[in-house]
């Protein structure tokens, strides 16, 4: 039987080291070693060498695990428990200088998330998760808002690489969002913007298009925190999807119905 806890703490500071890594490349970091994998969608050596330093230190804390790598550098191969890693979430932030970026950690087994990590570097901030445990930024528990009207709420969402599928239901999101929420933000880093749900900093985050690696442990830091996580369509069962919603539970409805009436393609 794993403990939970014990596992969580050993992986914040894996994760934390791995956050010191990236802070410490960035200072002589150069844009010409950057690749664009596809339009607008860019790697780096920082990606993969951050990727092996987890797959090895991760491997170590648990030998029975396979992974769910960003970057591809290991594999699942129907392995009891999985880790799924994002080396460094927030790369085209990182790549100009910009915060956030973060190193993202999660671990599940064939049926749930157990475990989830996320070290955003810019400020320093661990955001921790264990099932059944709560919800914890460097120690200090935290929750999701209670904010209960989409009046006062304070969005995140994004605007993913795929626009050719995604532009029509952007513009729809913004149309039906913009002058009638507190405000809308994008951020260019899904695990730190479910961080922020979880923390109550925003009242709800949705994104298309992502992988696995960029909200799974960010969606357990959210649930641990109170808030609630499902794919678009409102499934609970969320972690072979790409398009997913988190919030702090009240707003939840009201997101889901905006990006499911899509209105008829000649409106």
């Amino acid at each position: 039987m794993i403990d939970l806890k014990q596992l969580t703490a050993r992986v914040c500071k894996i994760a934390t080291e791995a956050g010191a890594f990236l802070k410490e490349e960035r200072k002589s970091f150069r844009r010409e070693q950057v690749v664009e994998k596809q339009a607008h969608d860019y790697v780096s050596y920082v990606d993969k060498e951050s990727e092996r330093r987890l797959v090895r230190a991760l491997s170590a804390l648990l030998p029975e695990a396979g992974f769910i790598a960003e970057e591809g550098s290991a594999g699942y191969n129907d392995e009891p428990y999985c880790w799924v890693i994002d080396p460094l979430d927030g790369t085209t932030n990182y790549i100009h200088d910009e915060a956030p970026y973060c190193v993202s950690i999660a671990l599940r087994n064939r049926n749930e998330l157990l475990l989830g990590v996320v070290y955003e570097v810019c400020r320093d901030e661990c955001f921790y998760a264990w099932k059944g445990g709560k919800a914890f930024l460097n120690d200090e528990e935290i929750r999701v808002s209670a904010v209960n009207e989409l009046k006062d709420a304070f969005l995140i969402t994004e605007l993913p690489y795929n626009h050719v599928q995604y532009k029509r239901t952007a513009e729809h999101l913004i149309h039906e969002l913009y002058g009638k929420v507190g405000g809308i933000r994008m951020n260019g880093s899904a695990a730190s913007a479910l961080c922020y749900v979880a923390a109550g900093r925003f009242d709800g985050w949705l994104e298309a298009f992502i992988g696995k690696w960029d909200y799974a442990a960010g969606a357990l830091i959210v649930q641990e925190a109170g808030g609630r996580v499902t794919d678009f369509y409102g499934s609970e069962h969320f972690l072979e999807g790409h398009h997913i919603i988190a919030t702090n539970g009240y707003l939840h409805p009201i997101l889901q119905q905006l990006v499911t009436e899509m209105p008829p393609k000649d409106e």
